[in-house]
């Protein structure tokens, strides 16, 4: 089946006149024309059933060489229009100038069954945003993005997509920590998937630049095409602050689904921020394993620790008020129109900080198995959060066990042992878990809900599979030797994240001792 290109963005905004590919800052445009660069042998890996499904894709033009290519770059689909983007972005809390997208490339947006997508080719070679790097991706960090973002929309968290996951058959040279081992590896190309891939960085860029007339067309043009379902109102300022606090509430959504998981973004840049408020560019991320709201998945993070944990709602509100500094500059300085809109960008910050404290307060009582919560619930999460941080217990494996907790005191401690890291720590606060669970069982009798239904209600939002470091790095070294098998087996595994499934208990497994400080298990770089 053909895909139906219709590419709007092209059509709205303007375009880069120079057509050279070549590294340059780009004024006053919102694109640049710019082809793929052909690779050697493209091999589809794998792909997505349920986004090509979405895309009208059948099993058969998966595997067709006209699709093959063209999502390795090597040919066009008709109606397809390649392109790159330029933007900016604060950049762990500076501003980095301009950015754009160095190794991503649009293939154009598809409309199927009424929706909009847009398809991007990660890793498919330089566009004029390269600054010094070649435009290209290898297999690991690919590896880690096609499934992480499948994983992420099966577990219910707002994100990108991905379609496929293609081998190019080139070696790419990457220093992945960034210490001078430069090495050749296999090249790969994700294409991306999302209805838009518009990032804050897109109007920071403009404002930054005080290309008024251009922010405004990007303002106008996100929210005609973008937010289609919405009724906003129809005067232009009011609008404006309406659509801002409508980012902010998906942004404050998206941050609470990561605290619910256990997810850490690892590079909260402005440039890595959806305006959709979907998960994008999943680069040095990571799964808590032992709790720690001080964890950081990034290497280039490991001293500030910015974007650990505990501080990604911190950082969220942060960019949007970076945001929210682009978008005021479509009004001039002190006018009137310039204080309404800043009074209703501040109303959006507020409606931020709202958001997240009902998402964060709906999301815990569910995952504790409160039946609503309530304000003394605080403490007797705040405690347990305290005991797994310094006893080192598994957050994933642990809320599974805690909807198995009974009246029967060993019962509960059988539950709880399989939880820990080190034994010398459970020796040590097994006795104060014993008594916030006498606190928390007590708690779950005052809903008058039966043990099964707490526990079918709980096991509905606290997953027993997700994409740990380590597994992501098994299945990396298997396909970096040729062998895609735990690529296909971890993308069905993500399929069904709360559902236990018998012969799949590896995959539930504690991070094992051996990957607490292998390289790709537990620290990665933004190369990764």
């Amino acid at each position: 089946m053909p895909l139906l290109f219709d590419n709007t963005f092209m059509r709205a905004l303007s375009g880069d006149a120079e057509t050279k590919n070549f590294t340059r800052q780009v004024k006053g445009i919102a694109y640049s024309r710019v082809m793929p660069t052909p690779v050697a042998a493209p091999t589809m890996l794998t792909y997505s059933p349920e986004m090509a499904s979405a895309l009208g894709l059948t099993a058969d033009d998966m595997a067709s060489a006209n699709i093959i290519i063209a999502l390795a770059g090597n040919s066009l689909l008709p109606g397809s229009e390649p392109y790159a983007t330029v933007y900016g972005g604060h950049q762990f809390g500076n501003w980095a100038g301009q950015l754009g997208d160095g190794r991503a490339i649009y293939l154009g947006e598809v409309v199927a069954n009424k929706v909009r997508w847009e398809l991007q080719l990660k890793g498919a070679g330089p566009t004029p945003y390269s600054r010094r790097a070649d435009g290209r991706a290898v297999l690991r960090s690919s590896i880690r993005e096609f499934l992480c973002s499948e994983a992420m929309h099966h577990l219910g968290v707002p994100t990108t997509r991905a379609l496929s996951l293609v081998l190019t058959g080139d070696m790419v040279v990457r220093d992945m920590f960034y210490d001078g081992n430069a090495a050749p590896e296999p090249g790969a190309i994700v294409c991306r998937v999302a209805p838009s891939f518009t990032r804050f960085g897109h109007f920071e860029i403009h404002a930054a630049r005080n290309d008024v007339k251009l922010l405004r067309q990007m303002i106008d043009f996100t929210i005609d095409r973008d937010f289609t379902d919405v009724n906003f109102p129809d005067e232009p300022i009011q609008k404006i602050g309406a659509w801002f606090a409508l980012v902010a509430e998906r942004t404050a959504v998206m941050v609470a689904h990561w605290m619910r998981v256990g997810f850490v973004h690892g590079v909260m840049n402005t440039d890595n921020m959806s305006i959709l408020g979907l998960t994008i560019d999943y680069g040095p991320y990571g799964w808590i394993d032992n709790f720690d709201f001080g964890w950081t998945p990034n290497t280039t993070d490991a001293g500030g620790k910015r974007y650990a944990f505990g501080r990604q709602p911190e950082i969220a509100r942060w960019n949007l008020e970076r945001l929210a500094s682009a978008i005021v500059m479509v009004t001039d300085e002190n006018s009137p129109e310039s204080e309404k809109l800043t009074a209703l960008i501040t109303d959006g910050m507020t409606r931020f900080d709202q958001v997240y404290e009902d998402e964060t307060k709906k999301n815990f009582a569910a995952k504790f198995g409160f039946n609503t919560w309530q304000e003394s619930d605080a403490d007797i999460v705040n405690t347990i959060f305290k005991l797994m941080t310094i006893s080192e217990i598994d957050m994933t494996i642990f809320f599974r066990q805690l909807a198995k907790v009974t009246d029967d005191s060993e019962t509960n401690r059988k539950l709880m042992h399989e939880t820990f890291y080190r034994d010398d720590l459970r020796a040590i606060h097994q006795a104060a878990l014993d008594d916030w669970l006498n606190i928390y069982i007590a708690r779950t009798k005052q809903d008058g809900v039966d043990a099964v239904t707490r526990t079918k209600g709980m096991n509905s939002v606290n997953p027993i599979y997700v994409l740990r470091n380590y597994l992501a790095q098994e299945a990396i070294e298997l396909a970096s030797s040729g062998d895609a098998s735990m690529i296909h087996t971890l993308l069905e595994v993500l399929r069904h994240p709360y559902d236990e499934v018998v012969g799949q208990e590896k995959f539930a497994a504690k991070r094992p001792d051996w990957a607490r400080q292998k390289a790709g298990c537990s620290m990665l770089s933004c190369s990764s």
